[in-house]
């Protein structure tokens, strides 16, 4: 349901200096509007698929897409259609599988969302606003800025997940190397195609799928490692259309957050559960005030109740791991 941001994902694939041997586009729409710009705008290796009601919702859309992916790939991406590719995405992505053969997966950087600065050493960053890391500083937003205060902010790196599950979200600053990581974020990973022949993509992250790529992710390492490149870039713009309402999307980031945390640790300590639980309920009511500073009042209302009552519904019916 969002052609545009599909064909400008599509320009900046095909200026790319490694170009992919397939492209599948999974369709989920229920209109013809997406059929209607690909058949006017045509690519090279495209292969297209409208998908109906049975196949219909990210997870579903993932596995029909692996399904059809041709048994000589090696490798097989997977892109948000609201991304830009840098010129040489694919390319980084490649290298970073061929240095190390027991990578399995690679991210690559949203440089948008990168809000990383260079260090000024004649500055002394306040370390509960300001995260330090290898010459680079990265502001705190409130949310971290309140966890540092109360000693629950993750002591790993970015895309690490501590026994309480709530990592660092700010990512890596673009220096060039690969780093390490739990956690690959959906709107741009890669693994070779043999995981594949292991695990799919599971349905209890139904429709919108929040948190399904943590999800693939935790299980893939089962078979190597997961690595994110900083020289793999990209612009990611969050384009609206399709996301779930506020109340919805509330319920899923406790739920759906649950649910990965306990698939990766099973049988967490007392200590683990008292941060989760702290961590949960502090954003949940920072999201609450902000109804007194932001315009969208009714949004953030709705998700610090769907927050909240995604908090409650956990004392009698958690979510079974799959």
């Amino acid at each position: 349901m969002r052609p545009k941001p599909l064909l400008d994902l599509l320009k900046s694939v095909s200026t790319q200096t490694l170009y992919p041997n397939e492209i599948l586009i999974v369709d989920g729409s229920t209109n013809e509007e997406t059929q209607q710009i690909l058949a006017t705008n045509t690519f090279p290796n495209l292969h297209y698929f409208l998908v109906d009601a049975n196949h219909r919702g990210l997870t579903k859309q993932r596995n029909f897409g692996v399904s059809k992916v041709n048994i000589d790939s090696e490798v097989v991406c997977f892109l948000d259609d609201d991304t830009i590719l840098e010129p040489n995405y694919f390319e980084e992505i490649i290298d970073a599988f061929q240095s190390d053969s027991a990578v399995v997966g690679v991210g690559g950087i949203a440089i948008n969302e990168n809000f990383w600065k260079k260090k000024d050493n004649t500055i002394n960053y306040n370390s509960k606003r300001y995260f330090e890391f290898e010459g680079y500083v990265y502001p705190e937003g409130l949310r971290n800025i309140v966890r540092n205060y109360f000693g629950l902010q993750s002591n790993l790196l970015p895309g690490r997940m501590p026994e309480y599950s709530h990592g660092k979200t700010c990512s890596f600053p673009i220096t060039g190397k690969v780093y390490e990581v739990d956690l690959l974020i959906g709107m741009s990973f890669s693994f070779k195609k043999s995981v594949f022949d292991h695990i799919g993509f599971s349905t209890y992250f139904e429709g919108y799928g929040l948190y399904e790529d943590a999800d693939f992710s935790i299980r893939a390492q089962k078979y190597g490692k997961n690595v994110i490149t900083t020289k793999a870039q990209l612009s990611h713009y969050h384009n609206p259309s399709g996301r779930p309402n506020q109340y919805r999307y509330g319920k899923m980031v406790v739920r759906n957050g649950w649910y990965v945390w306990r698939l990766k640790y099973p049988q967490p300590s007392l200590l683990a559960k008292f941060k989760w639980n702290a961590i949960t309920l502090v954003l949940a009511f920072i999201r609450g005030i902000n109804m007194l500073t932001t315009s969208k009042r009714k949004e953030a209302l709705a998700e610090f109740l769907g927050r909240m009552v995604g908090w409650f519904s956990l004392i009698l019916n958690k979510p079974k791991i799959q």
